[in-house]
């Protein structure tokens, strides 16, 4: 998701002051005004994506605001705040269209987490209003995602081949369907096809089609996805499991624009973009003699390597949050949120199957985690919860995190580090000596230290008994 811009508006210069320096830290771009007279006299060419307002102002309030704004025509999400935390201005701010009510004082990294939730709905509800409500969205605001959408953006005016690597679950498809929707081709078809879902003996017949009486069974014509595509785009996936017969005949069609339908004696010409994608390297099939060199070379003119789930943890919230959200309306219940402990687990969590495993896990959460809120002991063992050995949701991992959760309920305002630096790093000097029958040099190294670290940590810690 690209960061969204957001306006704040309210006559507290302190809470513009402070809302506009947490949302940039975050890369979002602001704009902040002390009334709403000011912002509206700033509605030109250039609109929000998220709008922060407070309710009670000189002149015009935060709900009549909302209503000039809808006589505009203007519907990007408004969060609207309040000190004045009465049942009467949260239904007259619902009632105006307010995405969400919140109360003022308000925790800034809550306030963070509302302005992306905003802006994702804003995001969903103009790609709804444009007609693609239909497809999943693309999450992600790490660097590697990002690098994913600015080459998807290089690309939009061009019909250029792309192959497309990443491990299964990275969202392949998701990313074959955004080039072709911000392509030329975009109206016309995107037609995809898991060349690992046909049977050999019948990919040739799905890619090409056949002419009647060209095997047994072939009864009529039948249209291949190639001429399905024509003028559009075919996205072909798992291609590396394409058999060398299959991939000579794919090379002719990409080199010349034309092919034979299966028993046919004239030529079909097409004009379609080819988009591949493959779980293998294709690099290393090559040199094994399973894969044409030639056809590499041919569909690898633009490469997108889609990033694992792992080494795009920052945003395992965001695809959290809204996969969270997406299965509670599957399923026609309320969404549910999760607990600090539990999106700690989850976020450390290696994910093997990727987004794809992380949208089932959502399924299962929202159906058996009793409650609103998802607690770190109703997140299963296989995706990192209590009990899954050596990930984030080891036992110490999650009696560590209770005890924070204590100490932060009981003393909010002591510094937490303080207290469980010494004592962890006390633990593990006391366990290292015991290992290595008291030998420093040992346990030094098992720490990771050098041995002069580990000699001043004994003293700074009154270890040297």
């Amino acid at each position: 998701m690209v960061p969204p811009n957001v306006w704040v508006v309210d006559d507290d210069s302190s809470v513009r002051w402070v809302l506009d320096k947490a949302l940039k830290a975050e890369g979002m771009a602001t704009r902040c005004f002390e009334s709403p007279a000011q912002l509206l006299d700033n509605l030109g060419s250039e609109r929000p994506d998220v709008l922060i307002t407070d309710v009670r102002m000189p002149g015009m309030d935060g709900v009549e605001l909302m209503g000039q704004l809808q006589r505009l025509g203007l519907t990007f999400p408004v969060i609207v705040m309040t000190a004045h935390a009465d049942l009467d201005t949260a239904v007259a701010a619902y009632s105006g269209g307010a995405f969400e009510y919140l109360p003022k004082p308000f925790d800034v990294d809550e306030a963070v987490t509302l302005v992306r939730r905003a802006a994702l709905a804003g995001e969903e509800k103009a790609a709804k209003a444009n007609g693609a409500s239909s497809l999943p969205s693309m999450i992600g605001e790490a660097p590697a995602m990002q690098e994913v959408f600015r080459t998807i953006g290089r690309l939009a005016r061009s019909s250029m081949t792309v192959l497309i690597t990443g491990e299964s679950g990275t969202g392949k498809e998701l990313v074959a369907r955004a080039l072709h929707d911000h392509s030329p081709r975009a109206a016309q078809p995107f037609v995809a096809l898991n060349t690992t879902a046909i049977a050999s003996e019948l990919l040739e017949s799905e890619l090409f089609g056949h002419e009647r009486g060209a095997f047994t069974g072939a009864d009529s014509r039948r249209i291949g996805r190639f001429e399905q595509a024509d003028g559009g785009t075919l996205f072909l996936d798992e291609i590396g499991d394409m058999s060398l017969a299959l991939q000579t005949r794919l090379l002719r069609v990409l080199a010349e624009d034309e092919f034979y339908r299966v028993g046919g004696q004239a030529t079909v010409r097409v004009d379609v973009r080819v988009i591949a994608a493959t779980n293998q390297d294709l690099a290393a099939a090559v040199s094994a003699g399973r894969f044409r060199e030639d056809l590499f070379h041919r569909l690898n003119v633009i490469h997108i390597k889609t990033p694992a789930l792992r080494d795009r943890r920052e945003d395992i919230p965001l695809l959290l949050e809204h996969y969270l959200s997406n299965a509670a309306v599957e399923l026609g219940t309320e969404a549910k949120d999760l607990t600090a402990q539990a999106l700690g687990a989850l976020q450390a969590f290696d994910w093997p199957g990727n987004v794809r495993q992380l949208i089932n896990a959502c399924r299962r959460l929202t159906v058996t985690a009793p409650g609103s809120r998802i607690q770190l002991d109703d997140v299963p063992e296989e995706f990192g919860g209590p009990g899954a050995e050596g990930g984030a949701g080891a036992e110490w991992v999650n009696l560590l995190a209770r005890w924070a959760d204590r100490e932060l309920e009981r003393a909010a305002d002591e510094p937490l580090l303080e207290v469980a630096l010494p004592a962890f790093e006390r633990a593990l000097i006391q366990t290292a000596l015991a290992r290595s029958g008291g030998r420093r040099q040992e346990a030094a190294r098992r720490l990771g230290w050098g041995r002069n670290t580990l000699s001043r940590k004994i003293k700074e810690l009154g270890l040297e008994d």
